[in-house]
């Protein structure tokens, strides 16, 4: 039996989303050679500022003019292209990721222009009026040359830095050069030989996307490199602090009354707070980076780097920079949650001995609560029996005068033997008036506790 399909709102718009991507027709317009720029900025804000910034792209390609029909523009990624007189053309990207937001700008030369060099655009009438919406990661400034690779030499002046980095990446024919030094736009410049015979427009695309990725990750991962200073600094003193408390926990728990008690327990809930700020900010800062150092090395692996003659490998600069960074941060993670982890055993260590005190003295409360209500009751039972005491000598004592009047009268012969006779009665009388009074008062009592049948509650 085959089973209707059931179809769920929206699925056909998310696949839509998920397929647009690749879609990007940027196939027909890329080609060496070409000069690449390329800014990305890491937001504060993404939910506020990523559709900012896509309307940010939108009004560019409105001062470009680009016609509605050379533009995409999506939720995560846009472009646009524009076509000089002269032939020349100008390919605008816009891509919003998760943390930051970037531009590509591909200026494809006519046949007939000059030679591409490094700097400002040359595509008439450029300018970028772009007020950035976050704080910038990096700029990047690409050369495609569609021919073999100069000697170094000649790249030595078009390149500041002390160290030429090369590599030969994804085929023998193509190359790359960069000294991973700004120049005085701060930009970092790349020279990337495709060859004449590898200048496929994926190829350069693919090319530039990986450059672009692994400086771009590179530097979101060191930027972080301030607040992971200030932090380990920060839970070095809360280290201490829990160390020296300890120490006088353990030495003088068992004899610390409770006001002592109180004493270390606020001053270690402070303790636990101030951590659990702490670690809440670099868990939010530094987690998100940790997936970036795995991101910059499978990009440098996807680009089958090998040996440059007379040049440093491109992935000795970069695995430097970032060796050891993420496992720091990890380690840092760790240490927050193993510290806070401290504090709340300490915390947890005195609120047990609260509890022990607290359960003692109440201990010796019902002790002597207990003692108490036997005394009560010896005292009630001793009283009773007074009063039955009592009472039968005043009764005799009534009944005597009564006894001696009947013996004046005649009617009786003895008023002594009659008193005397009267005595074992007075006392059962007494006896009997004070076990009837007690399941009076008792009976009393237990009524006043019942509630009346109206307030009582209905089944």
């Amino acid at each position: 039996m085959i089973e209707p399909e059931i179809s769920k709102p929206g699925a056909g718009d998310l696949i839509r989303k998920l397929h647009e991507r690749p879609q990007m027709p940027l196939a027909e317009w890329l080609q060496a050679p070409a000069h690449v720029h390329y800014k990305a900025f890491r937001m504060t804000d993404p939910p506020v500022q990523r559709p900012a910034s896509r309307d940010e792209f939108r009004s560019l390609l409105e001062t470009f003019k680009v016609s509605a029909d050379a533009m995409v523009i999506h939720d995560g990624f846009g472009y646009g292209v524009k076509t000089a007189a002269t032939g020349e053309r100008l390919i605008l990207i816009w891509q919003a990721h998760t943390e930051y937001y970037s531009y590509q700008i591909w200026h494809i030369p006519s046949d007939h222009a000059g030679e591409l060099t490094f700097g400002p655009m040359a595509f008439p009438d450029y300018r970028f009026p772009i007020t950035p919406l976050g704080a910038e990661v990096c700029r990047l400034d690409i050369l495609l040359m569609a021919e073999p690779l100069p000697a170094s030499e000649a790249l030595r002046p078009l390149l500041p830095g002390p160290v030429l980095y090369g590599s030969r990446i994804l085929d023998e024919e193509t190359s790359l050069v960069t000294s991973f030094t700004p120049d005085e736009h701060g930009r970092e410049r790349y020279w990337v030989s495709v060859g004449s015979g590898r200048s496929s427009k994926s190829h350069l695309k693919d090319i530039v996307d990986a450059i672009v990725r692994i400086e771009t990750y590179y530097h979101l991962l060191l930027m972080q490199k301030p607040l992971f200073t200030a932090a380990i600094d920060q839970a070095y003193k809360f280290e201490q602090v829990h160390l020296k408390q300890q120490e006088i926990i353990t030495g003088h728990i068992g004899h610390a009354d409770s006001l002592t008690l109180q004493r270390w327990l606020n001053g270690l809930t402070q303790d636990l707070l101030k951590t659990t700020r702490l670690s809440s900010k670099v868990h939010f800062e530094l987690s998100a980076s940790l997936p970036y150092d795995k991101i910059v090395h499978r990009t440098l692996a996807s680009l089958d780097e090998r040996t440059l003659p007379l040049y440093r490998p491109l992935s000795d600069y970069v695995l430097s920079g970032i060796t050891g960074v993420a496992e720091g941060y990890q380690q840092l993670l760790k240490r927050m949650d193993t510290l806070r982890s401290g504090f709340e055993g300490t915390i947890s260590i005195i609120r047990a001995r609260v509890d022990l005190m607290l359960q003692s003295q109440n201990l010796t409360l019902l002790m002597s609560v207990d003692k108490t209500t036997k005394s009560q009751a010896i005292l009630q039972y001793t009283v009773e029996g007074l009063s039955v005491i009592v009472i039968a000598y005043y009764l005799s004592g009534l009944m005597a005068y009564i006894f001696k009047g009947l013996h004046e009268m005649g009617w009786l012969r003895s008023a002594d033997i009659a008193s005397a006779l009267f005595v074992p009665l007075s006392l059962g009388l007494s006896l009997g008036i004070t076990i009837l009074g007690r399941k009076l008062l008792h009976k009393k009592l237990s009524g006043e506790s019942t509630p009346p049948a109206s307030e009582k509650p209905e089944a």
